[in-house]
């Protein structure tokens, strides 16, 4: 049989007082002497009590848990840089304040919506992380009527009252786009995410914006699952048009390493017949050869800043904004001047 876990009662019978003195004891009220507080508490860490977070989500005290959940395929974060790097950066902060991630994937924002609400009504979390917002997006009102404290990992514009975490994506992509122009690229095309996120139509609209103040052309624009199937397969398309690009930026680096093998099986030589960027910089982006130019960011520090201002609006009530530090660019062996 499964040993049980130590009560309170536990406690009381070796110690010889009332679960009351042990209640009052293991939470440092007063009622009890300083040397039984002190032997209650030896006797708690001699058998190996803990607190049931569950018993006290009933009494409303803390869950000690903030929660994440992700309406992506399951197979993906397990190959996606980005949201591993991210939460590695969550559960660094979270573990040093000992508090826990409850992380959930689901199928659709709609379902996130409900599991919030679900996780919010039991008491198992103080507060939630909101990623990949919509345009439009439930989960911005819903979460705010239930007044529940929580992150939006995304630009202020879409955050509605909620507390933003971000960075300015517009300015990465200044740098890259004047980077590009200045080797002589004009026609730079880009293998998007998803088109109904906000952060990938702000990236869109920068990318127009930009492009045309430097006089580049229009940009060609290729929405994907961020997938490194649906990277290689846009990249064919771009190869394979009319007016092919001479240089092409990716939302991610999965894509990125993708399109650098469709561009070599195709024949063309990398970065002299066609220059690759790469938006996050993952050990996928140096491995290659050639190794990829990056817009490269600390994304794990991106989570820990997230996770502590959600700290502080648990703790506090409240907590400012955060505006993170902008990508930079990284040049390597994936861009050089056309041919």
């Amino acid at each position: 049989m499964p040993k049980q876990r130590p009560t309170i009662a536990d406690i009381a019978r070796r110690a010889g007082v009332s679960k009351v003195a042990v209640s009052y004891a293991l939470n440092d009220r007063p009622g009890v002497s300083p040397a039984t507080r002190a032997s209650i508490k030896a006797i708690a860490q001699e058998i190996g009590w803990r607190p049931n977070s569950a018993a006290r989500a009933l009494t409303r005290a803390r869950a000690d848990t903030v929660g994440l959940a992700l309406s992506r395929p399951a197979r993906m974060l397990g190959v996606e840089p980005f949201f591993m790097e991210l939460i590695s950066g969550i559960e660094s902060e979270l573990s040093s304040r000992g508090c826990a991630l409850l992380l959930q994937v689901v199928t659709d924002p709609a379902q996130e919506l409900e599991m919030y609400r679900r996780w919010w009504g039991e008491g198992r979390v103080d507060g939630v992380f909101l990623a990949d917002v919509r345009s439009p997006d439930p989960r911005i009102g819903g979460i705010a009527e239930l007044g529940m404290p929580a992150v939006v990992i995304g630009h202020p514009s879409a955050a509605g009252s909620l507390t933003p975490v971000w960075s300015d994506d517009s300015a990465a992509l200044r740098d890259t786009l004047t980077y590009l122009s200045a080797l002589g690229h004009r026609s730079v095309a880009r293998v998007a995410g998803l088109p109904d996120l906000i952060h990938t139509q702000l990236r869109d609209r920068a990318q127009r914006e930009i492009s045309a103040e430097l006089g580049l052309d229009e940009p060609v624009v290729v929405h994907t699952d961020y997938s490194g199937e649906e990277g290689a397969h846009a990249t064919r398309q771009l190869i394979g048009s009319a007016a092919r690009p001479t240089a092409v930026l990716y939302d991610n680096d999965i894509m990125a390493v993708a399109g650098l093998s469709v561009a070599q099986e195709m024949g063309l030589d990398v970065p002299a017949d066609l220059s690759l960027v790469a938006w996050d910089d993952s050990q996928l982006s140096r491995v290659v050869r050639p190794a990829l130019t990056a817009l490269s960011r600390d994304i794990s520090a991106y989570g820990t800043h997230a996770a502590r201002t959600l700290l502080a609006m648990v703790a506090d009530g409240s907590a400012p904004g955060f505006e993170d530090a902008a990508a930079r660019l990284v040049p390597r062996g994936s861009t050089a001047p056309p041919r």
